[in-house]
């Protein structure tokens, strides 16, 4: 048998290394295809994750299948397995979005499964929608055997009255719709023309943010991340990260060399440059869990005041994804944060080369022309737009998106509500008045289960106006579409006894961003007895994923992992 310690393509997989014992295994790839000279070349998984589920996902399979004949004209063998997707978008106010998250972990696990079973040489993983990022870089982590990240794409932005549309145009809609702001001919109108052809949503939503904090980790090709589903270049993309593994293999390098606390930080810093989504804390975090590199939901706080937000994208800002892939991508973000002693630049990429070595041509400003990347020394904040906030609410820590945010802190009486369904029908049905302090419980990992992004009522409240004048606060998730005075991530949860459970209607909440603080004003003894009398609820999911989903997974404030 090859030695586990020998590298290259002179590691071969131990399917067709161990003589007569393994015919029929090789008996087995002969009827896939296997001659007798490919048995001598690197078996190359190729992880797709194409489905007609989603817009995000639609057009994988095309990649998935230029990446396999890049491979095999390379001379490796390339093996090809679907992996699953679940939409954000279509499943978003649904009790489908509970298995939006666990879809994650369920992708990771179908990955790190059929490459471990197969003894795979390589893997090339092709994703698109939001939990395909993080899963296919937790496997790649759990595995470390050369690898690489293939970005679907970004859609394009829809038009309407010289207007640009996303996804998240046709949630706010609702809100102006029942608001009255709108016609429902209008509500329609944007509907119709939100999503235009393939790609994940356009905005500096969780997508685009988690495929850019994979380029800024070096899992990815420089430009990767920003591309257009549609657009040639993301063919051509394919092709040169399908290559780009063969050196990977060669001089086996793997997740282990590239995926350093140095590197996290770097994709921290990206993230806090572009305005990214809440989501990118949680993903984050549990990659490095399976790292060990001691990545805590403190370093991101760290990393945010030093970091300035200086890329005005949606949800907050004016322009989309395609906007800054022609602004100069996240090459020239980086580049401009390593000019300030903001990134370290001798981090290792799947280029083969490090950060600063790939960076070398970048301009260190981008073209005056543009109006997506402002100046670092003029930023839109001189500080990041993910702020974690502690206080006795959430002692574990809670995740504030505030880019764009006015408001800088709430004081006000809690409204609270045991579900997502609840709080939207109250926001739609005109029961929430300025001030108010809107709680969503029980939408925790273990207490939804699934942790839901609330995108629904927060997108609710921008469309009635309300978007700064109330806060809510969730032990959910947010879409990286939200934007107003929310906090989530609280923990712990709940569901395991948090104090998110234990507010009552018109408990008094303050939201202070400058101070970093989530506080609920109750005494100590007003605190011990309502503990004393508190049950957790029911989870309703007894059997399924769902079921296994709650009693493995872990504090959001950890990444949400399942094998902690």
């Amino acid at each position: 048998m090859v030695e586990e310690v020998q590298s290259g393509l002179n590691r071969k997989s131990r399917v067709v290394t161990q003589g007569d014992r393994r015919a029929p295994n090789r008996s087995m790839l002969r009827a896939v295809g296997f001659t007798d000279e490919d048995f001598d070349k690197p078996i190359i998984g190729v992880a797709n994750g194409q489905s007609d589920i989603t817009p995000c996902n639609a057009g994988l399979g095309k990649l998935a299948e230029v990446a396999i004949a890049e491979i095999r004209a390379a001379g490796g063998m390339p093996q090809m397995f679907g992996t699953i997707t679940i939409s954000d978008g279509i499943s978003m106010g649904t009790e489908g979005m509970k298995c939006s998250l666990v879809s994650r972990e369920v992708i990771a696990d179908s990955i790190e499964a059929v490459c471990r079973g197969a003894n795979m040489d390589a893997v090339i993983c092709v994703g698109g929608c939001d939990k395909n990022m993080p899963g296919a870089l937790i496997a790649m982590a759990r595995l470390d055997i050369p690898s690489i990240f293939v970005y679907g794409g970004t859609i394009k932005p829809g038009h309407l009255d010289g207007q640009d549309l996303t996804i998240v145009s046709a949630f706010e809609a609702v809100g102006q719709f029942s608001s009255g702001a709108i016609t429902r001919d209008e509500l329609i109108s944007i509907e119709k023309n939100a999503c235009p052809g393939f790609g994940s949503c356009g905005g500096m939503y969780t997508a685009n943010t988690m495929s850019s904090a994979i380029e800024a980790l070096g899992m990815s090709l420089p430009y990767s991340s920003t591309m257009a589903s549609e657009d040639k270049e993301k063919e051509l993309n394919t092709r040169q990260s399908a290559l780009a593994l063969f050196p990977l293999l060669e001089k086996n390098i793997t997740p282990k060399k590239i995926l350093t606390r140095d590197a996290f930080e770097n994709a921290i810093a990206v993230v806090m440059a572009v305005g990214g989504s809440t989501n990118a804390v949680l993903h984050l975090l549990a990659i490095a869990h399976y790292m060990d590199l001691g990545l805590t939901i403190d370093d991101f706080e760290t990393i945010r005041k030093k970091v300035p937000h200086f890329c005005d994208l949606k949800p907050s800002g004016k322009f989309v994804t395609v906007d800054l892939h022609h602004a100069g991508g996240i090459p020239q973000v980086m580049k401009m944060l390593l000019n300030q002693g903001l990134l370290y630049g001798d981090c290792l990429t799947v280029t083969g080369k490090t950060v600063a070595e790939n960076l070398e041509n970048i301009p260190s400003n981008p073209q005056p022309d543009q109006q997506v990347i402002w100046p670092v020394e003029k930023p839109i904040s001189p500080q990041g737009h993910l702020v974690i906030l502690k206080g006795n609410l959430s002692p574990e820590g809670s995740v504030a998106k505030v880019s764009g945010i006015k408001t800088r802190r709430m004081e006000g009486p809690a409204r609270v509500f045991n579900s997502e369904e609840e709080c939207l029908e109250a926001i739609i049905n005109d029961q929430i008045q300025e001030g108010d302090m809107l709680i969503i419980r029980y939408e925790g990992p273990k207490g939804g289960p699934g942790m839901r992004e609330m995108l629904a009522p927060t997108s609710a409240l921008v469309g009635k106006g309300l978007g700064e004048k109330v806060g809510l606060i969730t032990d959910g998730r947010f879409s990286g579409g939200t934007h107003g005075l929310v906090v989530g991530h609280v923990a712990p949860e709940a569901q395991v006894g948090g104090m998110l459970g234990l507010v009552e209607e018109g408990d008094t909440i303050v939201i202070d961003i400058e101070q970093h603080t989530l506080e609920v004003h109750l005494t100590d003894d007003v605190i011990r007895k309502r503990k004393e009398l508190w049950k957790p609820t029911a989870i309703k999911y007894k059997r399924g994923v769902l079921a296994k989903y709650a009693r493995l997974v872990s504090s959001a404030s950890i990444g949400a992992v399942t094998d902690k």
